[in-house]
């Protein structure tokens, strides 16, 4: 986010991609997915560089991403925004992984592209269905209409914001529906 702010500010957005690396993410306590899905909300994923770790080491292992899921989700996010451009997937390997001879390293590439070519089919699945979007489109409706219009059209202030938010009293409570959004998810995988 703090790059992006940057590009942005001076005006480079348009000029600069950036390349994530989820494993970051995974480091920062985020899920695998997270940075890539910000990125290309911002309009600037430009390429992936796809290494992936173990979380509970606190450093970057540049295994090969072998999760569908996480390769299923950021598949997702690259479909949502059309492609990569000119970037792509990157794989790259240092000596601390754990395995580095030449056999390893064949089947970690061959592994990590089956895992994205399976997490790609599956992203499909999930857009061409609809399931999923939609109701991620229903959770945010609110957003289409009246004061959550004018939230995304910038058109409002906070003084208007919380004459609303007093007017309105305490918020329903709605639940979020995560583990039905997971148990979906996971039909896909």
């Amino acid at each position: 986010m703090t790059v992006i702010a940057f590009l942005k500010h001076y005006n480079l957005d348009n000029q600069y991609k950036l390349n994530i690396e989820p494993n970051h993410t995974t480091l920062a306590g985020h899920g695998y997915e997270h940075d890539i899905v910000m990125a290309s909300a911002f309009g600037m994923l430009g390429s992936v560089d796809s290494n992936t770790g173990s979380p509970d080491l606190g450093w970057d292992t540049d295994q090969f991403p072998m999760d569908i899921k996480n390769t299923t989700l950021v598949m997702k996010a690259v479909l949502d925004q059309g492609g990569l451009k000119p970037g792509g997937l990157n794989f790259d390997a240092k000596v601390r992984r754990e395995s580095t001879n030449l056999q390893d390293m064949f089947i970690a590439h061959i592994g990590a592209m089956d895992s994205f070519a399976r997490g790609l089919r599956n992203a499909v699945k999930i857009i061409k269905d609809g399931v999923l979007p939609n109701l991620v489109q229903e959770r945010y409706s609110s957003y289409t209409n009246d004061i959550g219009a004018k939230i995304e059209k910038n058109k409002t202030s906070f003084e208007e914001l919380e004459k609303y938010a007093m007017e309105q009293g305490e918020p329903k409570k709605i639940s979020g529906q995560q583990e039905k959004y997971e148990s979906i998810l996971n039909n896909y995988i």
